[in-house]
């Protein structure tokens, strides 16, 4: 893996733990428009940060489309990565 691909997965990683936050904060304050809207937005991100990743580096669940050859199997696992 190299140093822009692991750099671009660690920001999809942080993207997605703050979309997670903002959903589970959302479950209590519902009617927190300004969260409301961060989490809208940091959802934008995320899904265009997964379009930039696939694109480049290949699917990173299974139920993403892969380019010939099947793509899953060419990059480490998750447990495999060193994210220093």
């Amino acid at each position: 893996m190299n140093r822009e691909q692991l750099c671009m997965l660690k920001e999809l990683m942080a993207l997605e733990f703050t979309a997670l936050e903002l959903h589970l904060y959302l479950d209590t304050h519902p009617t927190d428009q300004r969260a409301l809207m961060e989490y809208n937005s940091v959802c934008q991100q995320v899904a265009l940060a997964k379009q930039q990743y696939q694109q480049r580096y290949g699917p990173l669940t299974y139920c993403e489309p892969s380019c010939y050859p099947w793509q899953w199997i060419n990059e480490p696992w998750p447990w495999e990565i060193c994210y220093e």
